[in-house]
């Protein structure tokens, strides 16, 4: 059942995109059918995405009105939690928009993957493909650009997808809220989320960097792609919110 809704939903989908994109215009690489594919779904989650820093925006708008429930049920779990879920709904907000959006994008970027890997890229597996599809039995220009070939590693671009995504988690971490208490005035909850923040924007570049030259290019690509896009939409949303809140 969940092999069949990954195939029919994500890993198909993506497979024919790229397939496609290469067969109807001969001039065009496979690395830049990668780059075409991810803005396209990127596009159709922009709804999600969407929501998803709006609710980041409206937590941090309420984040004074969240402290002093915390501080006045402080020893009332039960109905601190409760107050709390009330004012989110009394502002709209959804706790659950970024979930939602990572459990939309890790199918698609295991997809990705697996199209190379299994997929028969470059050879051409006609069992899955949409019979209004008509490609040739091998795609012979696996590059990106002319300079790297994408079924195969690239330190470069895992480079590239490794800083996108410091550049991407610092813009993201500019809209949260700042602990402008003095250092020993921390609480231990302080202490803990400035760790956290810190690992997460030197951290985690790192690892994608380590994963993304682990793996074939194609998905560096993919998150170099997805990174940047990322940080347009994210200023982009910004500034409408900031708009339709004036």
């Amino acid at each position: 059942m969940f092999s069949y809704i990954f195939h029919t939903i994500f890993y198909n989908p993506i497979y024919n995109g790229l397939v496609f994109l290469v067969s109807f215009f001969p001039w065009m690489d496979l690395g830049i059918a990668v780059v075409i594919v991810t803005l396209v779904v990127k596009l159709i989650v922009f709804p999600l995405t969407k929501e998803s820093i709006k609710t980041q925006l409206k937590v941090k708008e309420i984040d004074p009105l969240v402290n002093e429930i915390r501080k006045k049920y402080e020893k009332d779990k039960e109905t601190q939690a409760r107050k709390i879920m009330d004012l989110y709904k009394e502002y709209k907000i959804n706790p659950f928009a970024s979930f939602f959006l990572i459990l939309v994008q890790l199918p698609i970027l295991f997809a990705l993957y697996f199209v190379f890997l299994k997929g028969g890229l470059p050879d051409v597996n006609f069992d899955i493909l949409y019979s209004f599809i008509k490609a040739p039995a091998h795609i012979d220009n696996v590059t990106f650009l002319g300079f790297f070939d994408i079924t195969q590693k690239s330190f470069i671009l895992a480079l590239l997808a490794g800083i996108s995504q410091f550049f991407q988690i610092r813009l993201v971490m500019s809209g949260q809220k700042k602990n402008d208490k003095p250092a020993d005035q921390n609480t231990f909850k302080d202490d803990l989320v400035k760790n956290m923040q810190l690992q997460m924007k030197y951290v985690m570049p790192v690892i994608i960097f380590i994963i993304a030259y682990g793996l074939i290019s194609a998905v560096a690509l993919y998150w170099i792609t997805s990174n940047l896009f990322m940080i347009v939409q994210e200023l982009y949303i910004r500034k409408t919110v900031k708009a339709e809140n004036k």
